[in-house]
């Protein structure tokens, strides 16, 4: 009979499951403090995210005297951006991997895959999203690119105490970094400066087309997820997730097949509440 306390292959098959998520949780917290993000909102599946834009028109300012001065009307319109969904990825470790390469290390090596990819998804519809700001700038070089929109920033939320958050091509700001002396970071995939130029916090990112950079108040931006041990999943599936709630994973052996099965969920997205206030800069040739 074994030991009692004795560490079965199961209990390992936890840790990782609890390091996996840990990780990941980890990950979202640095990248969200490194953007001053102050809203993160749990959301149930289903959910319509919405941003907000506004439109008018300023009438004429000449009036005569005693003429009734005209109204000038504007509104602020919801613009529904997308439905946050529940993603789903399922993988298998198979039995030869094991024999070959260790538990530990054939399957750490593919959920460590799993994980970037699933990061680099959250990035990548980021990204997409930040393409579609409506405020549009332009600057002869990098530098003036970068201030201009610094600048419109500031005109944009000047009720505000805001800090700029900028997101650039490092080819962009490569020239720039040779012959600087700075300290970068990194999170989420991603490495930043805080700082930049005088200017606020740059994200690199190659997702970023080369020649624009993007930029926007940090709190214009939100996090949104859907959480894994709220109401309804943790009641139906049974899911390792860490204090955050942002991912679960969840791993078994499948016999039929001899492979040892992971499935991965996760409902994250980051956006923000504002289009006109997300400036999509362009660098002169």
């Amino acid at each position: 009979m074994a030991e009692t306390n004795l560490i079965t292959k199961s209990d390992v098959a936890k840790v990782r499951e609890v390091e996996f998520a840990e990780t990941f949780g980890g990950s979202v917290r640095k990248l969200t403090e490194a953007l001053g993000v102050c809203r993160r909102i749990a959301k149930p599946a289903g959910t319509v995210l919405k941003t907000y834009r506004a439109s008018g028109t300023l009438e004429s300012g000449d009036v005569g005297e005693g003429e009734t001065i005209p109204l000038s009307k504007y509104k602020t319109e919801a613009v529904p951006y997308k439905e946050i969904t529940l993603k789903k990825w399922r993988l298998a470790t198979s039995a030869e991997a094991i024999i070959d390469r260790g538990y530990d290390g054939a399957c750490e090596a593919t959920t460590d895959e799993l994980l970037r990819d699933v990061q680099k998804s959250v990035r990548r519809d980021f990204f997409n999203f930040l393409s579609t700001g409506s405020g549009a700038v332009t600057g002869a070089t990098f530098q003036a690119a970068a201030a201009q929109a610094w600048g419109k920033l500031q005109t944009l939320f000047e009720d505000d105490e805001i800090g700029a958050v900028f997101f650039m091509n490092p080819l962009d700001v490569a020239d720039y970094l040779a012959g600087a002396s700075i300290t970068m970071q990194s999170a989420f995939g991603m490495t930043y400066i805080e700082n930049f130029l005088g200017l606020g916090t740059v994200i690199m990112s190659s997702l970023v087309p080369k020649g624009k950079l993007y930029a926007t108040a940090k709190n214009n931006i939100i996090f949104c997820y859907i959480p894994i041990d709220g109401d309804g999943i943790s009641d139906a599936f049974t899911f390792t997730t860490d204090e955050t709630g942002f991912i679960g994973i969840h791993e078994e052996p499948d016999y039929t097949n001899m492979t040892a099965s992971d499935t991965v969920v996760c409902g994250c997205e980051l956006f923000a509440e504002r289009l006109d206030g997300i400036i999509v800069a362009t660098i002169g040739e």
